[in-house]
């Protein structure tokens, strides 16, 4: 059962590493957005203050450009890696099952371990009972 323990222990450790791995394409989703978001705040103040809000005008401010390309580079970084997300929650559901059929089958395993010593210890009963019928003592 050792070898059976050591499966188990490494599914879930691999069960946990994909965990982390959909955590932290998340968390890098998250801040590429909260970073356009941002950018997109500054490309709004830098074109009030200019007074123009047409990026092909000559006189567009050189900031606003320059963040606008940062801002289009962000999110299409992101929804590259969405998806990286989907595949790595592919993965984790793959690993999920993966663990649950060791698992599972590893419940079995015990279960019928139990029904073994349950028997034998129910045909030693058994026989202590034949035993002491035999003798003619009471039972």
């Amino acid at each position: 059962m050792k070898s059976r323990d050591t499966l188990i222990r490494l599914k879930k450790f691999q069960v946990d590493e994909k965990r982390r791995k959909v955590s932290q394409i998340e968390a890098m989703i998250a801040e590429f957005e909260r970073m356009a978001a941002d950018l997109e705040r500054e490309i709004k103040v830098e074109q009030d203050r200019a007074g123009i809000h047409d990026p092909a005008h000559f006189a567009y401010p050189t900031y606003a450009k320059a963040a606008i390309t940062r801002r289009e580079n962000l999110k299409r970084s992101a929804d590259e890696l969405r998806t990286q997300l989907d595949e790595a929650k592919l993965a984790l559901a793959e690993a999920f099952e993966d663990l649950k059929k060791v698992e599972l089958l590893d419940e079995r395993d015990q279960a019928r371990e139990r029904e073994a010593e349950q028997a034998a210890e129910q045909s030693e009963l058994d026989s202590i009972a034949l035993m002491r019928a035999r003798n003619g003592a009471p039972a």
